[in-house]
């Protein structure tokens, strides 16, 4: 079963978009700046391609709030690319007070290479030393998210950097042959092994996952939270799916809740007065954009365009409950059909 096993993951592990949902253009009046034209210009916004360890050459964006708290890395799920996520981006950045980087993986929208797992791992770190190196972003100033099969390239870098700010797990899987059967024990030919790695992430980690999940079941999340070293209160969306819990009101309600935990408990350990000051002063301002009685969640929902909407392998339709997400249609082809393959769109 083993060889068998492993050829199965190794073929459905990653399932790029095809054709990938954007371009990269150079504009030659702006110096040969990148920009993606199926997306809103904006200015705030850096299109980079950059070269990995393992030869790809990956493409990322860097949306820049302009009084930033900390800064955010994404690794998104299967079936998406920057495209479909970019506009989520932009909303996270403004509703969580955060400069955030996306970046697709090799073989995902316009970057080079083809999808494994150990180029995975050469993306994001690729994607962190820019950060690092181009932007200027200290380790104690960043939080990685990983959503779904992002997960893996997520823990994989925080197991090894000590000094992270926190660590988004979103609708996380405990390794990929684990979706597929109820493995007891790690085989050498698995992948994505965070079960194993979890225990070596040394920050705050929020765990968040839908209770009705028929992708990767909920008690992945939750084995991997019972795991982690430094817990944060994990969020069990209660009929929550795969590719829609962005869509409930307490899921962006307690994502910020998190950052700016995480991030005054920073400001407290450093001593930073100037830190403090600006937490403050973004706390005011993100209490003034609740003002009205308006949720940030319904707001998030409001304001996303329908790129970002199909940013979870999904196409989502307005459910006729005010105070339910809307309803997710899975509507690609692609979907329906691997899905009907023990759910393999991770």
């Amino acid at each position: 079963m083993g060889g068998v096993t492993s050829s199965i993951a190794a073929k459905f592990a990653f399932f790029p978009p095809n054709p990938p949902s954007y371009t990269v253009i150079a504009d030659t009046e702006v110096d040969g700046r990148l920009s993606i034209p199926e997306v809103p210009k904006k200015d705030n916004v850096d299109v980079l391609k950059l070269r990995t360890r393992r030869g790809s050459e990956i493409v990322a964006v860097y949306v820049k709030y302009r009084k930033p708290t900390g800064t955010m890395l994404y690794s998104h799920g299967n079936a998406a690319d920057l495209g479909q996520m970019f506009e989520l981006f932009v909303e996270l950045s403004r509703r969580l007070h955060l400069n955030v980087m996306g970046y697709d993986y090799s073989g995902y929208g316009q970057s080079t290479g083809k999808p494994t797992e150990y180029n995975t791992y050469a993306d994001i770190d690729a994607a962190y030393k820019c950060l690092k190196e181009r932007y200027g972003v200290k380790d104690e100033q960043l939080i990685l998210y990983g959503q779904s099969v992002g997960s893996g390239p997520t823990v994989d870098l925080a197991s090894r950097t000590p000094g992270l700010r926190g660590v988004v797990l979103h609708s996380p899987i405990l390794s990929g042959l684990r979706v597929l059967y109820p493995v007891k024990r790690t085989f050498w030919f698995d992948i994505y092994k965070n079960i194993d790695k979890i225990g070596m992430v040394n920050c705050p980690v929020l765990v968040i996952h839908g209770t009705t999940d028929e992708v990767v079941d909920c008690s992945h999340g939750k084995q991997l939270w019972e795991l982690c070293k430094e817990k944060y209160e994990p969020l069990w969306i209660s009929g929550g799916g795969h590719c829609n819990l962005e869509l409930y009101q307490e899921f962006i309600k307690h994502l910020k809740k998190f950052v700016q935990a995480i991030s005054n408990s920073k400001a407290t350990a450093n001593g930073s007065g100037k830190d403090s000051e600006e937490k403050t002063e973004n706390q005011s301002n993100a209490a003034k954009e609740s003002e009205g009685g308006t949720s940030d969640a319904n707001e998030l929902v409001a304001d996303l365009p329908e790129a970002s909407r199909n940013s979870l392998d999904s196409s989502l339709e307005k459910s006729k409950k005010t105070n339910q997400p809307e309803k997710s249609r899975m509507s690609t082809d692609h979907v329906d059909r691997f899905r009907r393959k023990k759910g393999l769109i991770w």
